[in-house]
């Protein structure tokens, strides 16, 4: 079974529960706007979107299908060019930037997590988390590595290649990999839809405790109102705009305001 979670949370984490965030936005979209094609092809995936996302809070994205969630990550992340309007990250407004300078700022700012794990196969677990840290010439801090592979259990899995790790812990060393650098920003674009229910239980708690434990900020598209749950707040889109918004989301009270989405 993949996909949605029917189990309860991970012992010791508490889904929706409050956080306590820093006030300044990690990153903010203002009236931004997505458009792929011209004329009558045109498709606005976003359509003057305006919000914000708290430091140190994990906060989740969901709509229907076709509501311009993962756009919108895309944009927040400097993966893909905006329209309209404008993204800041921390204190860098990445409309406009160039390509070599959006490179260098999501290598050193931002961390990702997707559905896919992304490992390289001939590597180690340890390999594969340092290698982006490597690849970008960057010195690694020992202490705080050993402390993120404490809080994600992989003490043991350290010298393991993806082949001799399960899809969990394959996804503790992407989520490993992401941390390791320290980014500002943790966007995560369905971490668990490869998951068992298990697996991404215990996947949800580690970014949960990563977030409680060491302050960090985390987006994360979902369709899952599980999922969304151990998240301190859900932006909910339709028709590529905001639409509206949950503090403290249940699994009921996500499902809930899907259903009056429609999706």
């Amino acid at each position: 079974m993949t996909g949605t979670f029917t189990n309860a949370p991970a012992e010791g984490f508490t889904p929706g529960g409050p956080a306590r965030p820093d006030s300044r936005p990690a990153v903010s979209a203002s009236g931004v706007s997505k458009i792929y094609g011209a004329g009558d092809a045109a498709v606005h995936a976003l359509r003057g979107v305006t919000v914000g996302f708290a430091r140190g809070a994990f906060t989740a994205i969901m709509g229907p299908s076709g509501s311009g969630k993962s756009t919108l990550m895309h944009c927040l992340a400097g993966l893909d060019v905006v329209s309209k309007g404008s993204v800041v990250l921390g204190d860098i407004e990445i409309t406009g930037l160039d390509d070599r300078r959006l490179t260098l700022l999501r290598r050193e700012r931002v961390g990702f997590v997707f559905q896919a794990f992304n490992l390289l196969p001939t590597l180690t677990a340890e390999q594969n988390i340092l290698l982006a840290v490597e690849l970008a010439g960057g010195k690694v801090d020992r202490s705080w590595f050993d402390h993120v592979i404490e809080v994600l259990g992989l003490r043991d899995r350290l010298k393991h290649r993806p082949s001799e790790l399960s899809g969990g812990q394959q996804q503790r060393v992407a989520c490993a990999r992401a941390l390791v650098s320290r980014p500002e920003v943790i966007f995560a674009d369905e971490p668990t839809g490869n998951l068992d229910s298990r697996s991404g239980a215990e996947v949800l708690g580690f970014l949960r405790a990563s977030v409680r434990e060491m302050g960090q900020t985390i987006i994360m598209v979902t369709h899952d109102p599980v999922a969304a749950s151990y998240a301190d707040r859900v932006v909910f889109l339709r028709d590529g705009e905001v639409v509206s918004e949950l503090a403290g989301p249940t699994p009921d009270r996500v499902l809930d305001e899907l259903k009056r989405l429609g999706a």
